[in-house]
């Protein structure tokens, strides 16, 4: 008796592991999904209207330049404090919007570097971003600790980009982009795990879809700004 009892308590549980695993990698196959559409939407987006002049000179020529500059910032803190009220669609919503105005944002990187630069730049990107953030699927490893790490480099990055801003030095601007490329790249590998541990604490249907929507714009983040700084790191200049 006791014995048929511990074989179908082991089998039960197996059977609930196998569900739970099957759950977890359908939730981040959702998260990678979203991500890889917003790059692409963002780059169909910056390449159409960088062919565009009087796109160009409608974004680009006078204080609304600003706007499109700061409005991702926007949708990144709208749906980061209004995670809670928002259902899932809303979210998604305001994602599909963000990777749209950071196309409008990024269209400027098609007139300041070479296509050739920028094409390798992604590549590079694409290649170093899927082998870190396997690592971090896959590492039995806590990298909590290094997130820490990572987010006070992250602050460094943003004071030291505000005050090379004013200085305009190229030997601040290399350093920028050498740390961001170690800090991004790292924090590409910390939020696949966090990601991935977060499907442990979610109950409800709802809760899966807005953490795969979050999930998604926090790899999107460290994604394209890895990309930004391998551009600024090795990009040639059209000048």
């Amino acid at each position: 008796m006791a014995e048929r009892y511990s074989t179908a308590y082991r089998t039960d549980t197996t059977a609930r592991t196998a569900e739970f695993d099957a759950g977890l990698r359908a939730y981040m196959l959702k998260v990678y999904n979203y991500m890889a559409s917003g790059v692409l939407l963002t780059g169909v987006i910056a390449m159409l209207v960088s062919q565009s002049p009087t796109m160009i000179n409608a974004i680009f020529s006078g204080p609304q330049a600003y706007v499109v500059m700061l409005a991702p910032l926007g949708f990144v803190l709208a749906m980061s404090f209004g995670l809670n009220k928002m259902s899932s669609g809303t979210l998604q919503l305001l994602f599909w919007l963000f990777a749209g105005v950071m196309g409008l944002s990024l269209s400027s990187i098609f007139l300041a570097y070479t296509g050739t630069s920028i094409a390798r730049a992604f590549f590079v990107a694409a290649a170093s971003f899927g082998a870190l953030s396997l690592y971090g699927y896959t590492t039995k490893k806590d990298l909590s600790g290094l997130g820490t790490f990572l987010i006070m480099g992250l602050f460094g990055l943003i004071i030291a980009s505000v005050v090379n801003w004013f200085l305009q030095s190229t030997m601040l601007d290399f350093i920028v982009s050498v740390v961001g490329v170690l800090v991004f790249a790292g924090l590409t590998a910390y939020d696949t795990q966090r990601i991935k541990n977060s499907y442990y604490m979610m109950a409800t249907g709802e809760m899966v879809k807005k953490g795969a929507i979050m999930g998604a714009l926090n790899l999107y983040l460290d994604f394209i700004n890895l990309f930004l700084m391998l551009l600024r790191f090795f990009g040639q200049s059209r000048e």
